[in-house]
């Protein structure tokens, strides 16, 4: 009896992605993803089941990756402004490369369902955090819709924007963002090279 082959999930998403960047969400298909992992359609299968379900492994790698980040910088349960503070300097972080990996992502993400109502969750659920009924909520929501914005027009390619303009409007972004609730956090631009 021969041994199944184990497959590596992270290689089979890292396939995706470039996959994605290269080709579009149209080339997103499971031959396609096969033979960019360089394994069988029938491993991927076994190893993600469906085209959504391999979509959905994605978005779910990206989130983890994405509190880790935010984690890192804040603490792994920050308050409110504290957690917009570290989705800014999150998204400031993000180089050219990074941001094409995610604009692939999103679209790839959007383009299922199911993927798209988690997405839209977790952005309600990210600005829901804000009080409304406070001028330092109001702040850390005005900030939060700049970065996205900013994020946005750059990997969607809508905006070119060198690295000046990027580290500038960011600069721009932090002087919105109220104090927050731990003194210690990374502020936004505190790493910026």
């Amino acid at each position: 009896m021969s041994r199944q082959p184990v497959i590596d999930r992270n290689a089979v998403l890292n396939a995706v992605e470039v996959l994605v960047r290269e080709q579009g969400v149209a080339g997103l298909t499971i031959g396609a993803v096969a033979r960019a992992a360089g394994i069988s359609k029938g491993g991927v299968q076994s190893a993600f089941g469906t085209k959504a379900q391999l979509v959905q492994a994605v978005f779910d790698r990206w989130t983890a990756d994405y509190d880790t980040s935010v984690a890192a910088l804040v603490g792994p349960a920050p308050g409110p402004i504290d957690a917009f503070a570290g989705h800014v300097e999150t998204t400031r972080r993000m180089d050219g490369p990074e941001a094409d990996r995610a604009a692939g992502l999103m679209t790839a993400m959007l383009s299922t369902p199911d993927i798209r109502t988690q997405v839209s969750a977790w952005y309600r659920s990210l600005l829901d955090r804000a009080d409304p009924d406070t001028p330092e909520g109001r702040q850390a929501r005005l900030a939060f819709l700049a970065t996205e914005g900013a994020f946005l027009l750059r990997s969607f390619g809508i905006l070119q924007m060198s690295e000046a303009e990027w580290t500038s409007m960011f600069e721009d972004i932090g002087r919105l963002m109220p104090q927050g609730e731990n003194p210690k956090r990374v502020a936004p631009n505190a790493g910026a090279t």
